[in-house]
């Protein structure tokens, strides 16, 4: 799953996962992501940090608050132009299980997407 509010991000990510075969459900908002993990489990999800209304952070914090079975567990990837050193730590701290700099190589959110998704199974 991927969440971000600028449809040229979502068409980024959707099209480097899905060439390697993976479903992917874009959510345009936290809202939507929150609302979609009723209905679609995903292996690991990818969301902006900065977006409108609810941001990443706390999008994170929703999920984790979650039961297992609701998504609560799903591996998450802080995909953000909020780079820093504070800024990783922030989104480490709030639940995300890995921070990837934007602009990001495909093959790196590749490598990301499949170490996660590995872990997930197990």
């Amino acid at each position: 799953m991927v969440v971000d509010d600028e449809a040229d991000a979502i068409s980024l990510v959707k099209r480097v996962v899905e060439d390697c075969g993976a479903t992917v459900q874009a959510c345009t908002s936290a809202a939507d992501c929150l609302d979609c993990l009723s209905k679609f489990m995903p292996d690991v999800l990818i969301t902006d940090i900065g977006m409108a209304e609810m941001d990443g952070y706390t999008l994170i914090e929703k999920i984790r608050a979650l039961p297992p079975e609701a998504g609560g567990r799903v591996p998450a990837v802080a995909l953000t132009a909020f780079a820093g050193s504070e800024d990783r730590r922030r989104a480490m701290m709030a639940g995300f299980d890995i921070h990837v700099a934007k602009p990001v190589e495909p093959g790196e959110l590749l490598a990301v997407v499949s170490r996660l998704a590995a872990r997930r199974r197990v």
